[in-house]
């Protein structure tokens, strides 16, 4: 579709791309590092990574071994 237009067109799509991200409102990374740390954070206990999955609940777990005679 882009190939189809002009390059004026394809400037003026980027120009109103521009003019909506520039209204985008902006927090400081500040604040937002800070409110991701505490909801990481928080979220730590049950987090499988950390903590890991118990062995009964355990959906990937080996359901039986090989046994050679």
């Amino acid at each position: 579709m882009a190939q189809d237009l002009s390059e004026k067109e394809l400037l003026r799509m980027q120009v109103e791309q521009l003019k909506r991200e520039v209204k985008t409102p902006r927090v400081p990374i500040s604040r937002t590092g800070k409110e991701i740390k505490d909801y990481v954070e928080a979220q730590a206990g049950s987090d499988a990574l950390l903590k890991g999955v118990p062995e009964d609940t355990n959906p990937f777990r080996e359901k039986g071994g090989c046994l050679l005679s």
